[in-house]
């Protein structure tokens, strides 16, 4: 059923659901692109601001301890107002904190660094505990997993182009650390104003209000949140999940340049756009074989192969370690959607508060890049990689664990 704001019969639902789910995944994109900036801007700052390796993953700590703190009051807000303001408040925030990089870049200032990025994180925040369930909501139930992976693919591409720019602007030949700080400055006002103009356009545009319809969705009616098994399990397994894809990223340009000769950090940076395009395509491809392989049997698939793709990573291998770590980008693309969807699946009424929960779980990339780089100040980075090999395995086990109980 549509919502009476968009003024449309029920003949014309699935245009406006179809209108509907590709402005929700710009916004995918929006959050892509923060992202793939991010581990760039953690070798960026050992380097411009001189802080170490396990002072650098506290940009990661400021991202995604964000999420966890906004995700309930999110959750909340849209239960009251539905998932358009939820967005809306999402953009703003990103926008502010992108405009605070203007002032920490004048200061050179790590600690404002962190609250800029600790601002932009709580727009992301918001955008996420709005649109993966509203991705999720628009069309049938039994192709939650698919559509969500469609959508989260142009994540993937946000986090190509992220490398990709910060390669160029923040690692430059011959560049200075205030011309470095000038470049950081002029990227994240382009950002901040290509946000609000997708905040102006969501703002003029009627979206279906899917309230009623999640409430009418009740196959186990009466069964509180905490109840569904497969919803407590991915919550589980999407904090390991994430704190291993945040890991993994985090010292990705630190590993390469160790395990491959002549690589500098410019080329490291391409080197992780490279990866994210294997993500990107990873979720593409992906959602594709979704329509012949089970969600649930394509993560156990995936995750297996990340743990042996780890154990590769951890020998450190010159080049051929370097391939395998890029090859885990590509096995990791279909992990948070498929995590999120499978965990949010049938809760009915309980959707937005089920959501909210399970972005709180983002939290695990909060803590994994800090503990990484502590590894990595004490031995190596390849050493490092130990902790995300066990979050895989975490993965597979739930993963198992809905083969059996789907």
């Amino acid at each position: 059923m549509l919502s009476k704001d968009t003024h449309l019969p029920g003949t014309r639902a699935v245009p406006t659901y179809r209108w509907a789910l590709m402005l929700v995944t710009s916004l995918f994109f929006l959050w892509g692109l923060s992202y793939g900036l991010l581990d760039v801007l953690n070798k960026h700052f050992q380097e411009v601001l001189h802080v170490s390796k396990a002072q650098s993953g506290l940009l990661q700590s400021a991202y995604f301890g964000a999420y966890f703190l906004i995700a309930l009051p999110a959750g909340l807000l849209m239960d009251r107002h539905g998932y358009k303001a939820g967005i809306l408040l999402g953009l703003c925030l990103y926008a502010t904190g992108a405009l605070l990089f203007m002032p920490a870049a004048a200061a050179a200032s790590f600690p404002f660094f962190l609250f800029a990025l600790f601002v932009i994180a709580c727009g992301l925040g918001c955008l996420e505990t709005a649109a993966n369930p509203y991705a999720t909501v628009l069309g049938e139930p039994q192709g939650a997993e698919r559509r969500l992976n469609l959508a989260q693919s142009f994540n993937g591409l946000g986090q190509f182009f992220g490398p990709l720019i910060g390669g160029a602007m923040f690692f430059s030949a011959g560049s200075t650390p205030a011309s470095d700080m000038s470049s950081l400055q002029t990227t994240y006002v382009v950002i901040a104003v290509l946000v609000l103009l997708v905040a102006l356009l969501i703002a003029r545009t009627p979206l279906p209000d899917l309230r009623a319809q999640e409430q009418a969705l009740q196959p186990t009616a009466g069964k509180g949140l905490w109840q569904h098994r497969e919803f407590v399990g991915g919550v589980i397994t999407q904090f390991f999940y994430v704190a291993a894809q945040v890991g993994v990223g985090a010292f990705f340009i630190n590993y390469v340049t160790e395990h491959w000769a002549q690589m500098g950090n410019q080329q490291a940076a391409y080197l992780l756009s490279i990866a994210m395009l294997a993500f990107m395509f990873g979720r593409f491809f992906s959602t594709w074989l979704m329509g012949r392989v089970s969600a649930q049997k394509l993560l156990l698939i995936y995750a297996l192969i990340n743990i042996a793709l780890c154990g590769l990573v951890v020998i450190g291998l010159e080049g051929i370690s370097v391939i395998a770590l890029i090859a885990v980008f590509f096995f990791m693309s279909i992990m948070f959607p498929t995590l999120f969807a499978m965990g949010v699946k049938n809760l009915g009424p309980h959707t937005k508060r089920g959501s909210s929960f399970m972005i709180m779980a983002i939290v695990g990339g909060a803590l994994m890049p800090y503990l990484m780089g502590k590894v990595a100040d004490n031995s190596t980075v390849a050493l490092a990689y130990l902790l995300p090999m066990g979050c895989f395995v975490i993965v597979a086990v739930y993963a198992r664990s809905r083969l059996r109980h789907p």
